[in-house]
């Protein structure tokens, strides 16, 4: 069977089927999943070495973060990575997964926090991380590329700049550029959510509307990539033109199957998020309600004691 127009990447020989999409496969080039599992190992030695110092660790942050590292690996390091050398269908829901679900889960995890509760303190060596930390989130990059100036175009571009320019099947002939261009889905998805989730210390914070607004922002350009992507009768990358023979696969219909997955899987994640913006939105509010009751109680309170020890003052009547 003839790979030739993809380089060298690896396609598994068989068709998909519901067995076949998550057996491990790891090449040379396979980058994320490696950082996936290390991601992993770390996060629970941090957690362990935490909760040996007797801090506790919330138990969904460490569920969210082994979801969100699973996710990753599910997609890059297994025949689902091969199929979608071939498949756009396969390739959509890859970079989906990669740039809306992933982020929201290791975001939610709050790594920066556990790091910065679990690295060492100090003037010395073992100083070092927690410090190169810190300095980055106070960074003036971090600022820019946390700015939604930066990251809703970002966010976009992902979608419009990628498909509808030659830059797609360039990426998807190279190795490199292919694992350059997963990684580039995750780094979009974690700059877009992370001050939207707000779960962690970021280099720019947002009031609750800001934040509102910056997940609402790309929704109708998210929605209409993919209603472009399902409506086009001509194929929009070379990449996919092919599907190995055999397959029985339509490569026009297989688009349209992509560009429904596009167009519908924005909105399970954007709802999941506009609902913890919303909540943590009312609970703040409620905060704030709870402050200013007790500022009023409290200056009632004093009001009342100056009225008492006046009228105190006049039933002694005049000092002799």
């Amino acid at each position: 069977m003839d790979h030739g127009h993809h380089s060298g990447m690896w396609v598994p020989d068989e068709p998909p089927s519901p067995g076949r999409w998550f057996l491990p496969h790891l090449e040379a080039w396979s980058v994320l999943p490696v950082l996936s599992l290390l991601g992993l190992v770390l996060y629970v030695v941090a957690v362990v070495r935490l909760r040996r110092t007797g801090v506790a660790w919330p138990w969904w942050r460490t569920a969210a973060w082994i979801a969100g590292t699973v996710s990753l690996f599910a997609v890059t390091g297994t025949w689902f990575n091969g199929y979608s050398m071939v498949l756009f269908s396969v390739h959509m829901t890859q970079h989906m997964v990669l740039s809306m679900l992933t982020p929201l889960l290791l975001l939610a995890a709050a790594p920066v926090t556990l790091a910065l509760r679990t690295l060492p303190r100090g003037k010395g060596l073992a100083g070092v991380p927690r410090a190169l930390l810190l300095d980055g989130l106070h960074s003036r990059f971090a600022r820019a590329v946390a700015s939604p100036l930066f990251t809703v175009p970002l966010f976009i571009a992902s979608l419009y700049g990628i498909y509808f320019t030659p830059v797609f099947d360039a990426l998807m002939a190279d190795p490199a550029g292919h694992q350059f261009m997963l990684a580039h889905f995750v780094v979009t998805g974690l700059l877009f959510f992370g001050p939207v989730m707000a779960q962690d210390p970021w280099p720019r914070s947002a009031g609750h509307g800001g934040r509102l607004l910056e997940l609402l922002a790309p929704v109708p350009f998210h929605a209409f990539f993919g209603v472009a992507v399902m409506m086009s009768t001509s194929l929009v990358v070379d990449t996919f033109a092919e599907p190995p023979a055999g397959w029985g696969i339509d490569p026009l219909r297989d688009q349209g199957v992509a560009g429904g997955i596009a167009w519908s899987f924005g909105e399970l994640p954007t709802a999941l998020v506009l609902v913890v913006v919303l909540s943590s939105w009312i609970r703040s509010d409620e905060r704030r309600a709870r402050r200013l009751d007790r500022a009023a109680d409290r200056t009632e309170d004093a009001e009342l004691e100056a009225y008492n020890a006046r009228l105190r003052e006049l039933a002694a009547g005049p000092r002799p």
